[in-house]
C-alpha cells in the first residue's frame, strides 16, 4: 500500500534524515493523526514517499521503538504502541477496525495505485480519462472576469440547481433531440455523483445493475457498496448485445440498465442508431429503467454519434446523465441528470442531504459558456486537438506495437482499447511500467475476467510523453 503525503525531509539541513523522519512520525502520533493501536505505513512505503533509502527509515523506526512509540508485530506490520498512554497520549477507539468495516467498499488496489501515481512528478499518464490542461477553455479567464455582472449571489442554490443553468442545459439537449423542461433537469457534481444519488435514492439493497462488459461502472464501488450486484453483458461492433439484454430482462434478473452508448468507456464503441432503438424497445417492453451515461457525446472526432437513447423516450424510462468534466474542465464538477420530475425531486432531496448543492460558482461559469456560445467554440478547439493526439498515438502504436497488439481506430472520445497478443501478464506489465514512470489502465479494472487489454488515452499526455510511453510499453512486453 502506498503512502501519500506532501511532507519531505530537508536534505542539507544539518539534521540527519532519520531524525527528521522520526520527528515526523512522532508528531503524527502525539497529535492523534496516528492513534494508539493503528497500523503505520511500511518502511518501504515511507522510503518511497520520502525518496530516501529504506535503511534510513529502519533507523528512524528503531529510534521510535526504543522510545516506546511504535512496536512491531510478527507477520502483521508495525503499529503505534498501545502503551502511549504512559506518555500522556489518550487511548482512542480502534480506528483500524472501523476502517475495515465501513459500508463503502475500498477501491480496487490497482485503482488506488493509479490515483496515487497520477500525481507523482514526471509520471507519463497514458491511461488518464480526463483532458490535458492544454485542452482547457482558452476563454475561461474571460468568462470568470465577466461573472460578477450576471452572478446574483454565491449562496446555496435551489435543490435542483440554478434555474438559469437548467434552462441552458434544456436548450442544449434540444439540439440532440431531447426535449425536456428545466423542471426535469438536476444539476449534480459530476456524473459520478449522479450514479451515487441513483444508488442511494432509487434502488434497494439486493438490486441487480446490468451493464456492458467491460464497463467503466465495473471499476467503481458505487452500487456494490449499497448492497447491489453487477452483471456484465457482452458488446459487439454495434454496442450492447440486445440478445444478452433480452435474456436477462426475460429472466427478471435486472433491476436497472447502465449503458455508455457514445464513445464507450473503455472500448470507444459507438452504439448504432438501430441498436439504440432495439435496446430501448426491450427496456420498455420489460419495464426495465435505464441510466444513459453520455459524458463523451460532444467529443466526436469523425462524425456525431446517433441521437441519445433519451431522444426515443416518451415513457420516462431513461435517466440521462451528462457532464462537463470531459469537455470544459474536470475541476468544475458539473453534470446533470434528466428524468421524470418525481425522480428528479427525489434525487435532489438526496443531494441536498449530502452536499447542499453543486458549486454555485461552477454553475454560473457553465451557464455563461452555454449562454454565450463559447461552449460550442471550445468544442471545435478540443476536437481539433484530440484529432491530432489520436493520429499521433495511432502512428506510435503502428510503429512500436505492430505484431504485439491489436486495436481499432476510435471515432471519438479519449480511448484506444488495446488487445495484447500472447500470454502477457497484464498485472505484471502494469507494475513494470509504473516502475518506469508510465501509467496505464489494465483491462481487468473494467471486467474482472479481462487479462488481455489496456485502456490507453490520448487526451492527457503530451505528444512527446506519448512517444516515450508507447516505446516503454513496447519494450516491456516480452
Amino acid at each position: 500500500m502506498k503512502y501519500e503525503t506532501n511532507w519531505r525531509p530537508v536534505r542539507g539541513s544539518g539534521i540527519p534524515l532519520y531524525l527528521q523522519v522520526a520527528d515526523y512520525i512522532r508528531d503524527k502520533i502525539e497529535t492523534g493523526e496516528w492513534p494508539p493501536g493503528s497500523r503505520i505505513p511500511t518502511e518501504r512505503a515511507i522510503a518511497q514517499a520520502f525518496s530516501i533509502n529504506r535503511s534510513t527509515v529502519v533507523q528512524a523506526f528503531a529510534e521510535l521503538a526504543a522510545e516506546g512509540y511504535i512496536e512491531g508485530r510478527s507477520g502483521s506490520g508495525t503499529f503505534v504502541s498501545s502503551n502511549t498512554g504512559d506518555k500522556g497520549i489518550p487511548k482512542l477507539p480502534d480506528w483500524e477496525s472501523y476502517v475495515k468495516t465501513g459500508v463503502h467498499r475500498p477501491n480496487n488496489r490497482t485503482i488506488q495505485d493509479i490515483n496515487h501515481a497520477e500525481f507523482m512528478p514526471g509520471i507519463i499518464r497514458l491511461g488518464t480519462g480526463e483532458p490535458s490542461p492544454d485542452l482547457y477553455p482558452q476563454s475561461m479567464e474571460t468568462i470568470l472576469r465577466q461573472l460578477p455582472i450576471p452572478m446574483k449571489d454565491l449562496g446555496y442554490p435551489e435543490p435542483r440547481g440554478l434555474y438559469s443553468l437548467r434552462a441552458e442545459i434544456s436548450r442544449h439537449m434540444a439540439g440532440y433531440g431531447v426535449h425536456v423542461s428545466p423542471d426535469s433537469v438536476l444539476i449534480v457534481s459530476g456524473a459520478l455523483q449522479a450514479l451515487q444519488l441513483i444508488a442511494l435514492g432509487l434502488l434497494k439493497n439486493g438490486s441487480s445493475v446490468l451493464t456492458e462488459a467491460p464497463s467503466y461502472l465495473q471499476s467503481l464501488q458505487v452500487f456494490q457498496s449499497a448492497g447491489m450486484s453487477m452483471s456484465g453483458l457482452p458488446i459487439d461492433e454495434e454496442g450492447l448485445s440486445e440478445k444478452a439484454l433480452e435474456h436477462y430482462a426475460r429472466s427478471g434478473k435486472g433491476t436497472i440498465l447502465y449503458t455508455i452508448p457514445s464513445f464507450h468507456n473503455p472500448t470507444g464503441t459507438v452504439m448504432t442508431g438501430k441498436r439504440r432503438q432495439e435496446i430501448y424497445q426491450l427496456c420498455a417492453q420489460h419495464k426495465l429503467p435505464m441510466m444513459e451515461d453520455d459524458a463523451y457525446r460532444d467529443l466526436w472526432l469523425d462524425e456525431p454519434s446517433p441521437p441519445p437513447i433519451k431522444a426515443l423516450d416518451q415513457n420516462g424510462l431513461v435517466l440521462y446523465i451528462g457532464s462537463m468534466s470531459k469537455t470544459l474542465s474536470p475541476g468544475l464538477r458539473i453534470g446533470w441528470v434528466i428524468g421524470p420530475e418525481q425522480v428528479i425531486h427525489r434525487l435532489a432531496d438526496v443531494k441536498m442531504q449530502s452536499d447542499y448543492g453543486a458549486s454555485t460558482l461552477s454553475q454560473w461559469t457553465v451557464k455563461q459558456f452555454l449562454e454565450q456560445g463559447k461552449y460550442s467554440e471550445h468544442l471545435d478547439f478540443v476536437r481539433r486537438e484530440l484529432r491530432t493526439r489520436r493520429s499521433h498515438m495511432l502512428r506510435l502504436l503502428d510503429r512500436y506495437l505492430k505484431g504485439k497488439a491489436d486495436w481499432s481506430v476510435p471515432s471519438g472520445g479519449f480511448y484506444i482499447w488495446l488487445k495484447l497478443k500472447g500470454g502477457v501478464s497484464i498485472a505484471a506489465l502494469f507494475e513494470t511500467l509504473l516502475k518506469e514512470g508510465v501509467l496505464v489502465n489494465p483491462g481487468f479494472l473494467y471486467d474482472k475476467t479481462d487479462q488481455r487489454h489496456l485502456r490507453l488515452s490520448y487526451s492527457y499526455a503530451s505528444l512527446e510523453q506519448m512517444e516515450k510511453g508507447i516505446w516503454q510499453l513496447a519494450n516491456s512486453i516480452p
